[in-house]
């Protein structure tokens, strides 16, 4: 019997979601990238105060499927629509997101994990956009975004990858968890959450959204664009 590409579980007031898919280090396949929009559109603020984002196995996220890549238009414009729809669930979620950074989150994973609100990583976590050597550039969008202008424009130039006590250091990783726990560290930290005042949690919430359109909302719709035209062509 096939794996589920992602695990759901209902933790008190939080959600857990674990990308379920270790053999291929949780590489993002279209059905995922759907799965995960779907679930957190149906998700009720009101009895769900924190999402707990994590990965399965020895790896958070290693980006994209890039297997599936390729094909005919149809195939082409479900990897664009499920590509964006996923990452826009996730930074769009309207209650506070955990990242549980268990192993390496780079690329298209990397992205996901900046998206969050909050990142825990263990000592094996490593992040970066490793993809820039081989001519794709990276998403500028989520790290400015989520991280100091000077340290995204290196990374995003660069492709560096920096390891779990460095990303704590430049304040990529919010917290630091012993190994093996970062999803334990992560739903505390959920729960703490989820036990707030739910109004207060999400009505920040909305301004940490709202501050991410006013500013950098232009940054979206340019890559979004150049995003289109490089798996579909001209417009």
């Amino acid at each position: 019997m096939a794996e589920e590409p992602l695990l759901v579980e209902r933790v008190g007031g939080v959600m857990r979601f674990t990308l379920n898919r270790p053999r291929k280090r949780n590489a993002l396949s279209i059905e995922l990238r759907g799965l995960i929009a779907d679930a957190l559109a149906d998700l009720d603020p009101e009895a769900t105060g924190a999402v707990l984002l994590t990965g399965a196995g020895p790896a958070f996220c290693a980006g994209m499927d890039t297997t599936q890549f390729g094909g005919n238009r149809g195939h082409r414009e479900l990897l664009v629509e499920s590509s964006l729809s996923c990452m826009r669930a996730v930074g769009e979620c309207p209650v506070p997101v955990i990242a549980a950074v268990n192993g390496p989150a780079v690329a298209g994973g990397f992205v996901l994990a900046l998206a969050a609100d909050v990142r825990v990583a263990e000592p094996a976590a490593v992040f970066g956009f490793p993809e820039l050597p081989r001519g794709i550039p990276p998403s500028f969008a989520w790290a400015r975004a989520a991280l100091p202008a000077a340290l995204a424009r290196e990374l995003c130039v660069s492709g560096r990858l920096i390891d779990a006590r460095t990303a704590r250091a430049d304040g990529v990783a919010s917290e630091l968890a012993a190994p093996g726990r970062a999803a334990e560290r992560g739903l505390e930290i959920a729960t703490e959450i989820a036990g707030r005042p739910r109004a207060a949690v999400t009505e920040t919430k909305r301004r940490i959204l709202l501050e991410r359109e006013r500013l950098y909302g232009f940054l979206f719709e340019e890559e979004e664009r150049t995003f289109r035209r490089a798996l579909l062509g001209g417009d």
